[in-house]
């Protein structure tokens, strides 16, 4: 995690106009979604992802976990949030990173 974590530390944070409408619409500040970029957890990537690679990240806000979806633009080192949620228990396991099977 060591080297993810320095990834983790961009020069910006920008979200998108989705995520601030999702943000807004569930109850997530910028605030706490900035907490879920630093100190969550990676678990799912997609490189191949354009304009740029992406992941979830996993973090808990006030005790309920979030999952934030983040663009990672390395050539200028900005995290670009395209949308934050709380997973849903019915698609997600216990660990909220295994997606249930359907």
């Amino acid at each position: 995690m060591g080297e993810w974590q320095e990834k983790m530390d961009f020069s910006r944070i920008i979200f998108s106009g989705h995520a601030v409408q999702r943000m807004f619409s569930r109850g997530i500040s910028s605030d706490e979604v900035i907490d879920v970029i630093h100190q969550g957890e990676k678990f799912v990537e997609y490189p191949d992802d354009v304009p740029y690679p992406s992941c979830i990240v996993l973090g808990f806000v006030r005790d309920m976990p979030v999952h934030v979806v983040l663009g990672i633009d390395r050539e200028n080192e900005t995290g670009i949030v395209i949308t934050a949620y709380v997973p849903n228990p019915t698609l997600w396991g216990k660990d909220f990173k295994t997606r249930r099977k359907r």
